[in-house]
């Protein structure tokens, strides 16, 4: 990857280059996350790991940004897809990744790219501990302390979890603009193994996540779910949700269809490769008849999209994208010259994009407001909280 003292690396912007030489483009990358691994606060030694997507159709290559890494070393490229390393070199000033096979119409590359820096710039001794700073912030990452450091101070709020090896890993995910990051760690942790308890106890008077759960690394998350609100009189919004399946053995996904709502047009893809993937909806009678396990209780009236792929085998995993069109009049619907739009957000990236021709005139949860290429507001959600966010959402039509 980059040398990156000067370099945001949760911002890239990779250029994709097609299989001739005088083409170039510009990829569309989705879901950078960026790890730091502190590891010599006296020599400023950091291990970073980068997960990039190239989406760029025919891409058979690609350049890092920015200065290459002239004091990097132990540098490790790797189709995540596939979990083969590829090949890369030093091209004037940056590194030259060459892609396993060229990206396909409706495909991606998800790439990591790992190497060891030195940094005392933003990573040093102090006479108390250590700091490590990054003027153009963490967009979305982590950085995980050397073994038996604590955590002094974070300057931009962060989750503290602990790694299996006792660590302690500081993690980021900002909406919007990064603001600069500032880290401050002392010596003195005692080595432990985390052994999180699955329940608060008996006496607890709420049923409650288990503390594993609670405790997941939320910006390491990569599920995008996007909405796009059909005409309001219609009570129907499609939408698209991607996802990695990373368990070794699982071929299936499983979308239980929420009381009250009717799902249709179901379709999926390997976005690693291209292929449309078999789709059923089935209920809960054939469900069990199948013996399913689709992780919660199912009952006869239980609507469930199956979704079948190759099960994942160790060291690769599987990039999906589950496409389906709702109707739920409960969530969405028409209020006078108005819609409304409530529903509950659990994962941390969400868009929602307004039927063609309506404006919002009232948003509860802040988010990042754009227009489309086609004209449609689109309202972007990031939440870095473990918790459900319920969106509220009203809009009317508008006139140019």
């Amino acid at each position: 990857m980059c040398y990156m003292r000067s370099c945001l690396l949760s911002a890239l912007l990779i250029s994709a280059m097609t299989a001739a030489p005088a083409a170039q483009t510009t990829a569309t990358i989705h879901g950078e996350y960026v790890r730091y691994d502190l590891l010599d606060p006296s020599a400023g030694r950091v291990r970073i790991s980068a997960d990039v997507v190239v989406a760029t159709a025919g891409a058979t290559f690609f350049f890092t940004p920015g200065p290459a890494s002239a004091g990097g070393s132990d540098v490790r490229v790797i189709d995540q897809a596939s979990g083969q390393d590829l090949k890369w070199e030093r091209v004037t000033g940056r590194l030259k990744v060459y892609l396993r096979q060229p990206v396909g119409h409706g495909a991606q590359t998800r790439v990591r790219v790992e190497f060891t820096d030195t940094d005392l710039q933003h990573f040093a001794r102090q006479r108390d501990g250590l700091s490590f700073d990054r003027a153009s912030g963490i967009r979305r990452g982590s950085v995980v302390l050397p073994a038996g450091y604590r955590l002094i101070s974070c300057n931009v709020p962060a989750q503290v979890i602990a790694s299996a090896d006792g660590r302690l890993m500081i993690s980021v995910m900002n909406a919007g603009a990064a603001q600069p990051f500032e880290l401050r760690a002392a010596p003195g942790l005692a080595p432990f193994t985390p052994k999180w308890p699955t329940a608060r106890g008996a006496a607890a008077q709420t049923s409650l996540a288990s503390q594993a759960s609670r405790l997941g690394e939320r910006a390491w998350q990569d599920r995008d779910i996007v909405y796009f609100m059909n005409d309001p009189a219609t009570n129907s919004f499609s939408l698209y949700h991607d996802y990695t399946e990373s368990r070794v053995g699982i071929g299936n996904y499983f979308n239980v269809v929420r009381a009250g709502s009717r799902a249709s047009n179901p379709s999926a893809t390997n976005l690693d490769t291209g292929e449309a993937l078999k789709v059923e909806t089935l209920k809960g009678d054939e469900i069990k008849r199948r013996n399913l396990n689709v992780g919660e209780t199912v009952d006869a009236d239980t609507e469930v999209v199956v979704i079948t792929f190759s099960p994942v085998v160790a060291g690769k995993t599987t990039r999906l994208r589950i496409a389906e069109t709702y109707t739920d009049p409960g969530r969405y619907f028409l209020e006078g010259d108005e819609f409304v739009w409530d529903r509950g957000f659990g994962r941390p990236h969400n868009s929602v994009v307004l039927p063609a021709g309506w404006t919002a005139i009232a948003n509860s949860i802040p988010a990042i407001i754009s227009t489309d290429a086609d004209g449609r507001q689109r309202l972007a959600y990031e939440n870095n909280r473990p918790d459900e966010i319920q969106v509220l959402i009203r809009g009317r039509k508008f006139t140019k």
